[in-house]
C-alpha cells in the first residue's frame, strides 16, 4: 500500500489533468484494527487487519449552483485512482444542485506530521485485559465478550490548498457473565487500553449476579428508575443524532416549534449541560470536519473546517442545533457541527448513594434494540437486557424480568429528579459507533415499562 499522502497527491493531480470538475476534495482514511474474543472462560479468536478508504468528492459549479459527486473505494491499487476520479467527476456533472453548496475553504499550510508513518495496532495491546480475564476464567461464572481497538488516520485535502490530518484511537471492552441462567453486562470505552479496570468490571458482574440469585416478576407499568451512565448515554447520544437545525426549522423533528425551533426552551432545573468537545480530556476526537457525504448535520463543503465545543443543552435549556455553513447562512444562525463524542454534566452523588436513597424502584443497567417510534416527539422503544433489579428500602433485592420500554430522551430530561456524578461510560446499544461518552446517572420517577418482554 503506497502512503496515504501519495494517494492524495495522485488524486489531486489526476483531477486537475481530467479537468471535468471545478474543485476536488480527497478524504483518505487508513484503518488498523485488532480484536480479541472469549467465550465460556477461554480465549477463542484474535485478529488484526489493515484497510483504506479513499473518497473523491468532485464539485462542478454553474453560476451560483454547485453539483457534487462523491465516490468511495476500498481499493488500494494506485491504478484504480484514475477510475475513481473519473467516476466522481462524472457523478458531479449529472448530479442535481446541492442544497448545502458553499464556497470551498482555503488553506496554505501542510500539517507537520503530514508525511509521518501511519500508526498501527495489534493484539499485544490487549495484554493487560487478557491477564485479568485469565484470572476470572478460573471462577465459577462463565465469561463471554470481546475487546477491539482501532486506529483511524484521516487525511483531508482540497484543490484549494487545505490539508488536515488526524489519528483517532477507538477501543472498547465488553464482558458478559452468566450464572445459573442469569446474565449481566459491563463495558468500557478506551483509546489506548491503559488502565482498563478489568478487575473492577469482573467484581461488578459478580455483584450483579449475586443480586440475580433472587428472581422477581413484575408487571408492566411506570416505575421510579435509576439509569446508570451507560443507559443515559444510549438515550442522550440518540438525542444528539437528531439535533439538526434544518429538520427542526422545517417542522420535522421533536426540536421543532411553531415558527421555528425549541432553542431556548427549558427542559430541566437540574442544571445539566449536554455538549460535544473534540478537546474533552480522555475523549479527544477529530478537531476538523472529515465528511465523505453530506447530511443534515455535516456537509462535504465544510471539509477541513475546525470543530469546536458546542453546548447542545446549557444549564438545562436547549441551547444549540447542528448547522453546517450553508444551513447556518440560510437560517441566520451560528455554525455548529458536532464532535464525535457526547458529554453531560451531572451532580455529586454516586450511583450507590442514589440506590441507598431509593425507597422502591428499578435499577436499569442496560438497554437494547432501541428504535425510533415517533420522530415528532422523539419517542423511542427498546428492550431491557442483562440486568434489571428491584430496589427496596435502599437495597437491591433481586433481578426483575425484562421489559419493553417507550420513552423519549427529551421527556426523560424533563422528568428527571436527580442527577449523579458524571462518569466516562460505554453505551450498550450504540457502543459500536459511539464509544466516547461521559454521563451522569439519572433518577426518573416514572420510567415507562410498556410491556413485559420474554427476552432472556
Amino acid at each position: 500500500m503506497i502512503p496515504a499522502p501519495d494517494v492524495v497527491g495522485i488524486v489531486l493531480a489526476e483531477a486537475a489533468r481530467r479537468g471535468m470538475a471545478d474543485e476536488t476534495i480527497v478524504v483518505v482514511t487508513d484503518r488498523a484494527t485488532a480484536s480479541l474474543r472469549w467465550a465460556g472462560n477461554s480465549m477463542t479468536t484474535n485478529g488484526e487487519s489493515l484497510g483504506r478508504d479513499t473518497t473523491v468528492i468532485s464539485i462542478v459549479r454553474h453560476g451560483n449552483s454547485a453539483h457534487v459527486g462523491s465516490v468511495k473505494s476500498s481499493e488500494v491499487d494506485p491504478a484504480a485512482i484514475a477510475g475513481l476520479v473519473a467516476a466522481s467527476q462524472d457523478a458531479a456533472r449529472s448530479a442535481p444542485e446541492a442544497r448545502d453548496g458553499a464556497p470551498m475553504l482555503a488553506g496554505d499550510e501542510t500539517p507537520d506530521d503530514w508525511d509521518a508513518p501511519v500508526p498501527e495496532t495489534g493484539a499485544e495491546i490487549f495484554a493487560g485485559v487478557a491477564k485479568s480475564l485469565a484470572k476470572g476464567f478460573h471462577g465459577t461464572d462463565r465469561l463471554y465478550g470481546f475487546a477491539r481497538h482501532e486506529l483511524e488516520t484521516t487525511f483531508v485535502a482540497t484543490s484549494s490548498g487545505l490539508s488536515r490530518r488526524y489519528t483517532q484511537p477507538t477501543g472498547s471492552v465488553e464482558i458478559n457473565a452468566k450464572r445459573r441462567g442469569a446474565s449481566a453486562w459491563v463495558g468500557v470505552g478506551t483509546p489506548d487500553f491503559v488502565d482498563v479496570p478489568t478487575d473492577s468490571m469482573l467484581d461488578e458482574l459478580s455483584t450483579r449476579l449475586d443480586w440475580a440469585d433472587r428472581s422477581i416478576e413484575l408487571p408492566a407499568g411506570r416505575y421510579e428508575t435509576l439509569m446508570p451512565p451507560s443507559t443515559v448515554a444510549d438515550m442522550m447520544i440518540y438525542l444528539g443524532w437528531t439535533m439538526d437545525g434544518r429538520g427542526a426549522q422545517e417542522g420535522r423533528t421533536a426540536l421543532s416549534a411553531p415558527g421555528g425551533t425549541r432553542v431556548g426552551e427549558k427542559l430541566t432545573d437540574l442544571g445539566l449541560t449536554l455538549y460535544s468537545d473534540p478537546k474533552a480530556t480522555g475523549l479527544e476526537c477529530s478537531p476538523f470536519v472529515a465528511a465523505t457525504s453530506s447530511s443534515a448535520r455535516m456537509s462535504v463543503f465544510d471539509n477541513g473546517m475546525d470543530v469546536d465545543r458546542v453546548d447542545w443543552l446549557r444549564d438545562g435549556t436547549i441551547n444549540a442545533l447542528a448547522y453546517p455553513r450553508a444551513a447556518a447562512a440560510e437560517f441566520d444562525v451560528p455554525v455548529a457541527v458536532p464532535a464525535d463524542n457526547m458529554l453531560m454534566t451531572g451532580g455529586w452523588a454516586s450511583l450507590s448513594d442514589m440506590i441507598r436513597r431509593t425507597e422502591r424502584g428499578l435499577l436499569l443497567t442496560t438497554l437494547w434494540y432501541i428504535r425510533e417510534v415517533d420522530p415528532t416527539v422523539l419517542l423511542l422503544t427498546g428492550l431491557t437486557r442483562d440486568g434489571v433489579y428491584l430496589i427496596e428500602d435502599g437495597q437491591v433485592m433481586g433481578a426483575v424480568n425484562n421489559f419493553r420500554f417507550n420513552e423519549s430522551p427529551l421527556d426523560l430530561l424533563r422528568r428527571a429528579t436527580e442527577a449523579g456524578v458524571s462518569e466516562t461510560t460505554l453505551p450498550r446499544e450504540w457502543g459500536d459507533w459511539a464509544t466516547r461518552a461521559k454521563m451522569p446517572s439519572l433518577r426518573i420517577p416514572d420510567f415507562h415499562m410498556s410491556s413485559v418482554s420474554q427476552a432472556q
